[in-house]
């Protein structure tokens, strides 16, 4: 799941499957405003929507930044016995063994090419979990990616996060290298979502 600015002021939340390399689209909400964090009732309703075309039983793995890091939606998801790798804020307070800190101290006496995981993590001050949370620093980079998750292992939450990569090649083929969304001027929700309808079908036409 992830944002993309579309229209004239606008951006679409929009949710997708990885098949055969690539991100295909299931299912989007369109809201005016600038891309980034969303009211938490958003991503829900969009995870909503997927429920539909999901197959019951399918096991569902969903990856977000942190626009979609919230506790409610990751609430949403266990009740619905998913599981979720989410990036999220360094900013973001958390509480391990009884001490509470931000995520970014993490980093101190770091150097790029460590890993931290941590288990039994209580995310927020309103202290949701237990969770994953990962602090990976890749040689190469600036800051460490800091990841919250309810998977068991680390290093699976780590193999899957290393997939959301290619929802930023759709929003790019929908963009700059295709369709052009974002300069469509169209400022109407409802003319904005059906466009993507389009968009979308014609997408995954040229990808089969």
């Amino acid at each position: 799941m992830d944002g993309s600015v579309v229209g004239r002021d606008w951006a679409a939340l929009m949710i997708h499957v990885i098949s055969q390399g690539r991100a295909l689209p299931l299912a989007w909400r369109v809201r005016q405003g600038p891309k980034g964090h969303c009211p938490a009732d958003l991503p829900i309703a969009v995870v909503a929507l997927r429920r539909v075309v999901i197959p019951e039983g399918a096991k569902v793995v969903l990856l977000g930044d942190g626009a979609c890091a919230g506790t409610a939606l990751q609430a949403t998801l266990n009740e619905a016995g998913g599981s979720y790798a989410c990036r999220t804020a360094m900013r973001t307070v958390a509480t391990w063994e009884g001490e509470t800190f931000r995520l970014d101290t993490l980093r101190a006496c770091r150097k790029p090419g460590t890993l931290v995981a941590l288990q039994e993590v209580k995310c927020t001050r309103d202290a949701y979990g237990p969770v994953l949370v990962r602090s990976c620093w890749a040689k190469g980079y600036q800051e460490p990616l800091y990841l919250v998750s309810n998977m068991d292992a680390a290093a699976e939450a780590c193999r899957y996060d290393q997939k959301r990569f290619r929802i930023a090649t759709f929003f790019s083929d929908q963009k700059s290298r295709g369709f052009h969304m974002h300069k469509s001027h169209i400022s109407d929700p409802q003319r904005l979502a059906r466009l993507f309808i389009a968009a979308c079908l014609a997408y995954i036409w040229m990808i089969y």
